[in-house]
């Protein structure tokens, strides 16, 4: 239990978990705190944009922001970089990836002093930044003038290319949307600011930005895509969701065969239409489950409970393994969403043990789950609610079930995130990858 007086204070709260926890790497629990939290930029720590020497934060799904774009002053205009590298510090972080979630009022805060870029807990030093340096892909911009950064950006270091090749969930309102997602409105205000942000991205621009990162990506970087969006409901250009998300993973892997490891993110499909993106040359699908409570999942996801239901998406997640192989199917769940008001779990305890039965439900047959860090967006109704989203102790409790649950299944690191270990993973969302023993890409 960490005293009052310990948890007066930031600093306080993160070492004494540290202290409490000192299996999980220092750098894990930090990035936890991080991404639960945010980062506060000042205007000397911003990119310049397209123009820069900096990648830029892409946006490239959700806004992964505390306040709207309307309330972050300078950084809506010049943008905070995609990622941080973090090192070195009063703890001597290992080399830690972290994605940027931008909250002007966080008590993390990156500026620049003599000698670079420094991140600061509450008035003391913290760690050294490092910044992911503009891809030269980023610079060349398809036939129609559109840019590579808004059709095929690249996170986890330039590891994976995010392709959100439709914008909009049709799970929309409160009886359809889950309730930490932020999809929609992230269309919304990239629209109401005159940001390009394609709704629906053509198959064409997709291979044309892809053939850029292929020509100018030299040392081979990008070793993934991510073939994602929202969920089709009814039909998208006159096609279901299989065969919406299906003709891009056809068209990219005939263009380009078995260049980068090909991931989707859909829903938990019947057999036959998952077969189908195995048959294009898909090698991994994830059909995110988010939360594994049967109550909470029907108060949290009611357009996914509406639609598909909680026992038959489990079900399509098992015959989806079948196909693809039980390693290769990876579903996501949103860490942190157990606790949050006014219906999640009260404490720490039951809301590790639930995760817990879901994380032994799937391992048990081969199939290992990971999980984003809940980042409390301020226009979704969890985020609204929550705006601290779930303690810290819970993150780091997690990431300590987590490893144990891997190693009670005799399983390993999920495959396509790169290489595991502190100092070494560059999964930027979460860091269940930097908590997992040292393990190659």
């Amino acid at each position: 239990m960490v005293s009052k007086a310990v948890a007066a204070t930031r600093t306080g709260l993160v070492e004494d978990l540290m202290g409490r926890f000192p299996h999980i790497p220092r750098e894990a629990v930090l990035k936890e705190d991080l991404l639960r939290t945010g980062f506060a930029f000042d205007e000397s720590a911003l990119t310049d944009n397209l123009d820069g020497e900096v990648k830029p934060k892409s946006y490239f799904i959700f806004s992964f922001d505390q306040k709207p774009l309307a309330e972050l002053g300078e950084a809506a205009k010049r943008r905070p970089p995609e990622e941080v590298a973090l090192t070195g510090g009063p703890y001597e972080l290992r080399r830690t990836i972290v994605s940027v979630r931008v909250n002007p009022g966080s008590p993390y805060r990156v500026a620049r002093e003599a000698g670079g870029l420094r991140l600061s807990l509450e008035g003391r030093k913290l760690a050294d930044v490092g910044l992911p340096p503009m891809p030269e892909y980023y610079r060349h911009t398809l036939a129609n003038g559109k840019t590579v950064m808004e059709t095929a950006p690249t996170i986890q270091w330039g590891y994976l290319i995010y392709l959100t090749v439709l914008r909009l969930c049709q799970y929309f309102g409160a009886h359809e949307e889950c309730g930490f997602c932020d999809i929609n409105h992230n269309w919304r205000q990239h629209k109401r600011e005159g940001r390009p942000y394609t709704g629906v991205k053509p198959v064409e621009d997709v291979l044309e930005a892809l053939a850029l990162i292929d020509r100018y990506d030299e040392a081979q970087a990008s070793k993934a895509y991510t073939l994602t969006g929202g969920s089709v409901t009814s039909a998208v250009d006159g096609l279901a969701e299989a065969d919406f998300y299906g003709r891009y993973a056809q068209a990219i892997e005939e263009r380009f065969p078995k260049r980068w490891i090909g991931k989707v993110v859909a829903q938990a499909l019947p057999r036959a239409d998952v077969q189908r993106y195995k048959d294009y040359g898909i090698t991994i699908y994830h059909p995110n489950y988010e939360v594994w409570d049967k109550r909470l999942f029907s108060l949290i996801s009611p357009g996914k409970e509406r639609y598909v239901g909680r026992e038959e998406w489990h079900r399509r997640i098992f015959a989806a393994a079948e196909v693809f192989g039980p390693r290769y199917v990876i579903p996501n769940f949103v860490a942190g969403v157990e606790m949050a008001k006014p219906f999640g779990f009260e404490s720490v305890d039951e809301a590790i043990a639930s995760t817990t039965e879901g994380l032994d439900y799937f391992m048990s047959r081969g199939i290992t789950p990971r999980f984003t860090t809940w980042c409390p967006e301020p226009t979704t109704p969890l985020g609204r609610d929550n705006p601290d989203g779930a303690p810290l102790e819970y993150h780091v409790r997690l990431l300590e079930a987590y490893g144990a649950a891997i190693d009670r299944h005799g399983l390993e690191p999920p495959p396509g995130y790169g290489p595991a270990g502190p100092g070494n993973a560059v999964f930027s969302v979460s860091s269940f990858m930097d908590s997992l023993d040292l393990v190659p890409a």
